[in-house]
């Protein structure tokens, strides 16, 4: 898994079994590899290069992931049924049809021996949906005990059940706004959101990011870099202030953007909410969502706070290879439930 906050790429070995109608699941092991800065600044970069060079980085990134899923492999002495790879969000322009995942699966495969499945995303958006989220029926299958499932990555996302039917979408930025203003001071995120407790909140700067556009939309709809950079970023630019109270703001525009969904629930002071991905260790801005959220919040398993969207992205991979269903219409606004993922057979030497 790599997400659009390039904090690295996630590697987890995970284990299914289906019992008494029931999906279990384990992760046995799992570890990031942070990106060198020269891989980190070509795909931060890769939405302006030529055609030739983004085909060259998703050749290159495709090696990368096989060499690191190889290593990964070899060194835990692991033996290994299916390999999910998500790859890397470059483009996500769902009005035109177009996703993009970059991480050649087929290069991927050359280094292992077992099915490599890649591109989950582009058969829901080719059937007119958003293909996102896609967690949503790894929730629904593997995390039914709880209410609210909120991811915070790049983007912040979310899925609940309404009316016995699945609801999820992308909320709206996160560690991929607070990531980027602490490039400023040549640190690569805001640990426990220390300089974020420092800032104070800034109301204009407030305002501008709650009035955005995607907020008055209704569900099924998503995020992307492309959003982030012609929306959201402008306004950062545009501030004055500095940078700590830019990073109060925007934990304070993230907390209440959840809050807006989650609080609007029957019952939602009796529901649960689990919390994963990097923002989880924010503590300031779990502070926030916790002051403005109704609802209780649980506490997280480590692993499961950390590579969850690996954990599922697996399991997505194994309903592709079982032929059922791993992308809800309900969800994306596909014209059909669907089975996404193309399956590349490995030959390898893992």
């Amino acid at each position: 898994m790599s997400g659009t906050s390039l904090d690295g790429l996630d590697l987890a070995f995970c284990e299914f079994r289906f019992e008494n109608s029931q999906w279990n699941y384990n992760i046995v092991i799992a570890e990031t590899i942070e990106y060198s800065d020269v891989l980190k600044g070509r795909l931060k970069n890769a939405v302006n290069v030529s055609g030739l060079a983004l085909a060259l980085l998703n050749s290159d990134y495709g090696h990368f992931l096989g060499q690191a899923i190889q290593k990964f492999i070899q060194k835990n002495n692991l033996q290994v049924d299916l390999i999910s790879i998500h790859g890397h969000t470059i483009f996500h322009q769902t009005e035109k049809k177009l996703t993009l995942q970059i991480g050649d699966g087929a290069a991927v495969a050359s280094y292992v021996k077992c099915p490599v499945v890649a591109q989950f995303r582009n058969i829901d958006v080719a059937l007119g949906g958003q293909g996102a989220p896609l967690v949503p029926i790894g929730d629904k299958l593997l995390f039914n005990t709880v209410d609210f499932r909120l991811n915070l990555g790049g983007i912040a996302n979310i899925s609940f059940t309404e009316n016995q039917k699945t609801i999820a979408f992308d909320i709206c930025v996160c560690n991929m706004a607070l990531n980027n203003l602490v490039f400023a001071k040549n640190l690569l995120f805001d640990k426990n959101g220390a300089i974020a407790a420092s800032g104070t909140l800034n109301s204009d700067l407030l305002s501008q990011l709650n009035g955005l556009d995607f907020f008055k939309q209704s569900p099924p709809k998503s995020l992307g870099f492309e959003w982030f950079e012609t929306n959201f970023l402008p306004i950062l630019n545009g501030s004055d202030c500095s940078v700590a109270d830019q990073l109060h703001t925007v934990c304070e525009h993230i907390a209440e953007q959840i809050s807006n969904v989650v609080n609007k629930q029957k019952n939602v002071s009796e529901k649960t909410m689990l919390v994963t991905g990097g923002g989880a260790k924010n503590d300031f801005l779990m502070s926030k969502i916790k002051q403005h959220c109704l609802c209780k919040i649980e506490e997280t398993n480590p692993l499961i706070m950390d590579f969850k969207e690996a954990l599922i992205f697996a399991f997505l991979g194994v309903l592709r290879l079982r032929g059922e269903v791993n992308c809800l219409a309900d969800v994306t606004g596909a014209t059909r439930d669907n089975i996404g993922g193309c399956v590349y057979l490995g030959n390898g030497l893992a």
